[in-house]
Order: structure tokens, then sequence, then C-alpha cells
């Protein structure tokens, strides 16, 4: 099938909340209520940082940046498959080695993250043409993470990852950095079918 065609049936099929893309594997560790505690294996990604005006704004500016590199504006002029869920931290950037760089945080500055599919690898991975884009190895981590649907607004973000904070409270999870976002499905999805989840580094305390 060619990729176009077979783009045009992806997308239609996320209007609805159908997702095709490839995902990072997981095991679930335990269930604490509504949070999920994940455990993600090592991986690999493509990611940018951006400020702009506000939090749109940096959102969309940095998929165009991200989207370039994996439709071919790289060094090879490879297409790379589109995965979910795609990761931004608003307010500072993310480190090279480490999951989160915490720095002062700023309307509209954020780092988004997609994950490359689990055949692009270090060794094989084309180098981007825009200096902006950075190609990283994230190590393995556990996340919780608070799953929910509809709007992407930076209130509806935050209070979602607030919600997940208050959650774990009590629990033997003890949070790392600050929370993040991970989103499923593009902007057309119909927002009550939406997949998003906040999410936070956690380790199991004493």
């Amino acid at each position: 099938m060619p990729n176009v065609f077979k783009a045009i049936v992806a997308s239609a099929l996320s209007i609805v909340g159908i997702r095709t893309e490839q995902q990072p594997a997981y095991s679930v560790k335990e269930r604490a209520g509504e949070v999920e505690i994940r455990l993600y294996a090592k991986r690999f990604a493509a990611e940018t940082t951006v400020d702009a005006k506000d939090d749109g704004a940096a959102r969309s500016e940095a998929f165009h940046i991200l989207a370039a590199y994996i439709f071919g504006k790289n060094h090879d002029k490879r297409e790379i498959v589109m995965t979910a869920p795609v990761e931004t931290y608003s307010g500072r950037k993310i480190d090279m080695t480490a999951p989160v760089e915490t720095s002062a945080a700023s309307a509209g500055k954020m780092t988004m993250r997609f994950f490359l599919p689990a055949d692009v690898t270090p060794a094989n991975a084309p180098n981007p043409n825009d200096p902006r884009v950075r190609l990283c190895e994230i190590p393995a981590e556990t996340i919780a993470v608070l799953r929910f649907s509809g709007s992407w607004t930076p209130h509806a973000i935050t209070e979602k990852q607030s919600e997940l904070l208050e959650k774990l409270k009590g629990t033997k999870w003890v949070t790392i950095g600050q929370p993040f976002a991970l989103f499923y499905d593009p902007p057309f999805t119909l927002p009550p079918l939406r997949r998003n989840e906040a999410a936070v580094l956690v380790k199991a305390g004493p």
C-alpha cells in the first residue's frame, strides 16, 4: 500500500480515535485506582525545543519541525513511520540522556518528543537536516499515567497532572521531576475519543 494512501486511511480512522501507529512497548507493574504504573524499556526518539507565544503555538511549531524530519527532511531523505504517543514538556527542556532537565519556566516554551519505530536505532537513524532536531536514547523508565480525553488546553493538562500527583499521594510511588503529557491522536480526532495521558516518572519508595 503506497505511503500516501496509508496516511489517508490512518487519518480517516484517527478522526474517530482508531490508532494504527506503532507504540513503545511497556508492561503494567500495577494499578493504583485510575493511575497505571508502567515499565518502559529503553527507547530512541527525536526531539526539539521551541519557544513561542503560547503553548498552542509551541506545540504546532515543534510538531512541524519533527514531522519534517520523519517525512524525509534528513540526510538520507528517508521517511520514518509515525508512532504514538507524542510526548511534551512545557516550560523546560529534556536533556540528551536524562529524562527531564528542569529550567526556568516560560509560557510557550515546550519540548516535544517523537518516539521512533523499533527498527530505527542510533546506528541507522538518518541525521537531521534541521539542527533543532536532536536524536536521543531514553533509558528504561517507570512512569505513572492518568488517562483522559478531551481538551489539550494548558489548563486541562495542568489540571490532570495535578490530579495525577494527588492520586499518587499515599502510595508507595515517589515522583521524579515534573509531570509531562502524552498525546496519542492528531488535533482532528473528536475530543471525546482522544487518548491523552498525564504522566510522571516514579520510583518505588522505601
